[in-house]
């Protein structure tokens, strides 16, 4: 019995300590403000901004652009980034965010902040240009194997025909 206490004591010490270090493990809200700082998160809301403002002045033309320009001002930024810090914390503890700010700090981060656009960029455009020869390639085989018409689109089978015409 006093082994089953001790090992209950040892297994409730644990319990809790491991507790505590998995809340202490966290990151605060300002390490992680200070990483979408890094990242320059402000810059990108403002980019999304700009887009947005485009798109809606296009449904909406009766609203004035300049009603669009500011709608994602520094408050909206504020709260915005508000709401992203428990998703960072939820994925990173605060010693894996110590360790991205002082990567980001350093040269390699700077630049890799700095040439990160550019890539993804350039990245996403061999994406869409791989995609459309691979899609072509894919559209081409299934018309010679006569899964797909000269328009792409599955020929109509009898029995399609014929069950669309019961419908009826």
């Amino acid at each position: 019995m006093r082994k089953w206490a001790v090992a209950m004591s040892a297994g409730l010490l644990l319990t809790c300590g491991m507790g505590q270090a998995a809340m202490a493990a966290q990151p605060s809200a300002e390490q992680v403000r200070q990483l979408m700082q890094v990242f320059n998160v402000g810059k990108m809301f403002s980019q999304m901004n700009a887009q947005m403002a485009g798109v809606m002045g296009q449904q909406l033309p009766c609203v004035p652009a300049s009603y669009w320009q500011n709608f994602i001002d520094a408050q909206g930024v504020k709260q915005l980034t508000d709401r992203m810090i428990p998703v960072y914390q939820k994925q990173f503890t605060a010693k894996d965010v110590a360790g991205l700010l002082k990567f980001y700090h350093s040269p390699l981060g700077q630049k890799v902040i700095a040439v990160m656009p550019e890539t993804m960029a350039e990245g996403m455009q061999i994406g869409r240009q791989w995609g459309r020869e691979r899609a072509l390639q894919m559209m081409g085989e299934l018309q010679k194997e006569g899964k797909v018409n000269a328009q792409g689109r599955c020929p109509a089978s009898p029995s399609a025909g014929a069950s669309s015409l019961k419908g009826n």
